[in-house]
């Protein structure tokens, strides 16, 4: 009997309680609109992309191990480990 009363009074709480949500749109693939920079591929070496791609903006530091290094560019960043591309991806571009 005593668990009665903890369990009636949940179920009511739980009865009472409302649930909203809103709804995210997010617009994939505007990233880009505009002008569409092809970026380098998974595996394509640092000397590839420099040449593709010229100097980069920035050169970070490696972090971690495996080394990671980032190469800023405008309107992107590329991501190696060691000297080969893991990831490139755009940068967001902010709507007023």
């Amino acid at each position: 009997m005593k668990l009665l009363l903890p369990l009636t009074l949940s179920a009511a709480l739980f009865a009472v309680t409302s649930v909203q949500a809103d709804t995210l749109t997010i617009p994939l693939g505007q990233q880009a609109s505009g002008q569409q920079v092809n970026l380098p591929q998974r595996g394509t070496s640092t000397s590839q992309v420099q040449r593709q791609h010229g100097e980069p903006t920035t050169r970070h530091a490696a972090v971690g191990q495996p080394p990671i290094t980032r190469w800023d560019y405008p309107g992107y960043s590329v991501y190696f480990e060691y000297d080969h591309v893991v990831h490139a991806v755009r940068h967001h571009q902010r709507s007023n």
